[in-house]
């Protein structure tokens, strides 16, 4: 199974995108899943269902973050994660036409609510949206950049 395989596998079983993208590199950070998960579940619909930043692609800079920042504060190493996270949100956006969660919906037609309750996970939900592809997606650029 491949990592976006795996990343889509946990988001059909109800994690949020931003947990399915980090939990697919579980076993390449330094970070155990449940640590992970639960540092990653307020990224989930745009941030906390703000439809900001889409959640797929907060996973995949956290993962990235996780991989190459080092732990003081060094301003070359800032240099080049940034350079890092800006090339894979480029192409990201070149594919979906956007990072913005609430842009990516509008784009599937779907309501663009802020806030409130999730929707509830049915097989007409998954129909509508195409989030699961934006996480496997997202973990696909990731995968492909960590072979380089």
């Amino acid at each position: 199974m491949t990592r976006a395989e795996k990343a889509k596998e946990y988001f059909l079983k109800g994690y949020a995108c931003s947990q399915a993208v980090a939990l697919a590199f579980s076993d390449m950070v330094d970070v155990d899943e449940k640590t992970l998960s639960k540092m990653m579940l307020p990224f989930g619909g745009g941030l906390g269902r703000q439809r900001l930043t889409c959640g797929a692609v907060s996973g995949m800079c956290a993962v990235v973050g996780l991989m190459y920042a080092e732990a003081d504060n060094n301003p070359e190493n800032k240099k080049k994660v940034y350079a890092i996270v800006q090339e894979l949100c480029a192409k990201f956006k070149a594919r979906t036409g956007s990072v913005v969660c609430g842009e990516l919906l509008a784009g599937m037609k779907v309501p663009v609510e802020v806030g409130g309750e999730a929707e509830k996970r049915t097989a007409e939900y998954y129909k509508k949206r195409s989030c699961a592809d934006m996480v496997a997606l997202a973990t696909q650029i990731l995968e492909e950049k960590l072979a380089e």
